[in-house]
């Protein structure tokens, strides 16, 4: 019971211990992002039930959906330029997120109104766009936030020592990592509430819930502009006491404000983003044969172009060392994934629901927040080669009750437990297993980033980091629709006499679901293998 009793002390409650008031206004802003998971299901049920989009074009238009991240980067450096104006980045972006729930809204209560300006299709693009360019506008913020939250100074004024301060700032990107999967939970468990018994509804009936999904979404943006507030009532009061304890101005300045030094303009960073979105543009309303790949190779290229301005102010050894770890993380997360194509056979064939695959979506938001928080320990202790080889090598393993339930592995399991492990039993445990994995691998490079980083440029290097890992989101989404494009699945589409459309035809999902697989084991670890035996091993 002794050993049980340290364990909970130092892996969960010495978390706690070190939270900060001043953690607050970021972790809103990052819960409101993670959060944003409340109107997946809703999406998804909407689009296989009212528009007719295959599961490539749904590939494709994650590529672009996923782009705006990558603007990262001089967003970044712009936030480090106008520290003290920032918030008015989180208004931008609570705006634009607001917008596309209010088009979203549109599209599910009053369609005819929407259709009669835009076609449904191209509203649900544009509110697709529209959503993660709000939410990066404000994760970067958050970033910078996360930093400035952090005490500089004790009670006394004097610095915290470096070993505290790191300390600190380690508990801080853990948290941030925390209240993302907390704020995924809470909106799981509002789809599960919110899904009940909707497969006695009529269509009508569940396009209202629908609605009332996308309505309550809109207190998201609201979530954000909270935490700005709360951070402006934070330093007024702050501010306000230690006038009030007979410290002057300049005192209060220096134990308030985070010590910065100058930080010049680098108009690379502007340019290059310029170069971006004139390249994304361009390219994507050019019509052009490869326009996905076209853009994804040029924005390879601006990023890494960008990475290079900031590995010449680290050190030879630390700069080759981010290299290396960059890397092996980029291609951890630019493995291909299953699609929508996955989805719809669960709905269709296994009779997975709104409210269950809702319950799904919980158990994993729940058990990834546990997952973080007893694996931490490891990620504290373990390079980054160590931890990626342990996530490809269990999420292959445990990619395989999948592949098994579309073989009818269910059917036998359930005629041999007397209807106890069916298909939903699988499902459930599977994702039990597999659900803490996913947000492990960037919290150890997040760490790196809060030891590492010049001071000056905090803001900027999460964002160059984040916008070259996303970038591999942006080519797993590639990867998925090249898969979806040799193994075609399609699902049933009707109109709204009934119709039918497009005939449903999952016999290529078996070979669509092993090849991920394959691709997810076997991508990482040769790429671990070739970083550890190159100049840019990395033992972080």
């Amino acid at each position: 019971m002794t050993a049980l009793a340290a364990w909970i002390d130092r892996v969960i409650v010495d978390l706690m211990r070190q939270m900060r008031w001043s953690f607050l206004p970021p972790l809103m802003i990052y819960f409101a992002a993670g959060a944003q998971g409340l109107t997946s299901v809703a999406a998804s049920f909407f689009v296989k039930e009212y528009l007719d989009l295959s599961a490539a074009f749904l590939a494709g238009l994650g590529f672009w959906a996923g782009l705006p991240w990558a603007l990262k980067m001089p967003l970044g450096h712009l936030v480090d330029l106008i520290w003290r104006w920032k918030a008015w980045l989180i208004l931008l972006g609570a705006c634009l997120m607001a917008f596309s729930y209010a088009i979203m809204i549109g599209l599910v209560t009053r369609p005819d109104e929407m259709n009669s300006v835009l076609s449904t299709n191209i509203w649900y693009v544009i509110a697709v766009l529209l959503a993660p360019t709000g939410f990066v506008l404000q994760d970067v913020v958050a970033d910078a936030m996360s930093v400035e939250a952090v005490p500089h100074t004790d009670g006394d004024g004097h610095t915290l020592p470096a070993p505290i301060a790191r300390s600190v700032h380690t508990t801080m990107q853990t948290l941030g990592r925390i209240a993302l999967i907390a704020g995924s939970s809470a909106a799981a468990a509002l789809n599960v509430a919110l899904f009940e018994g909707v497969e006695f509804l009529s269509q009508v009936d569940k396009a209202a819930i629908y609605g009332d999904i996308f309505t309550l979404a809109l207190i998201l943006p609201c979530l954000s502009l909270g935490g700005i507030f709360i951070a402006f009532l934070q330093g007024h009061h702050g501010k306000a006491q230690l006038h009030r304890a007979g410290l002057g101005i300049s005192e209060i300045r220096k134990r308030m404000e985070m010590p910065r030094e100058p930080v010049s303009v680098n108009h690379w960073y502007f340019i290059g983003g310029a170069m971006f979105v004139t390249l994304s543009l361009g390219v994507g309303l050019s019509g052009l044969p490869f326009s996905q790949e076209i853009v994804f190779a040029g924005s390879m290229a601006i990023v890494l172009a960008l990475m290079r301005q900031l590995l010449n102010v680290l050190p030879a050894e630390k700069a080759r060392a981010l290299i290396g770890t960059a890397i092996i993380i980029f291609v951890y997360r630019a493995t291909p994934l299953q699609g929508a194509a996955a989805t719809w056979f669960e709905i269709d064939v296994l009779g997975f629901d709104q409210q269950f695959l809702s319950v799904l979506s919980l158990i994993a938001s729940v058990l990834t927040l546990a997952g973080m928080i007893v694996l931490r320990p490891m990620m504290a202790s373990r390079s980054i080669a160590w931890i990626v080889t342990f996530l490809a090598l269990a999420e292959a393993i445990l990619s395989l009750p999948n592949i098994a339930l579309y073989y009818g592995l269910h059917e036998w399991t359930a005629a041999a437990t007397n209807g106890i492990v069916d298909a939903r039993f699988i499902a459930l445990v599977d994702t039990a297993a597999e659900s803490p994995l996913g947000q492990v691998s960037m919290i150890p490079l997040l760490a790196w980033i809060a030891r590492n980083a010049p001071s000056n440029l905090k803001a900027t290097f999460f964002a160059v980091m984040a916008s070259f890992v996303n970038l591999a989101l942006s080519a797993s989404n590639l990867g998925t629709r090249y898969l979806n494009e040799i193994f075609v699945v399609t699902r049933e589409v009707t109109s709204a006499d009934g119709t039918q459309l497009t005939a449903a035809d999952y016999s290529q999902l078996g070979n669509l679901l092993i090849s991920v697989a394959v691709v997810l084991l076997v991508a990482p670890l040769a790429t671990i293998v070739l970083v550890q035996n190159s100049r840019f091993r990395t033992s972080d």
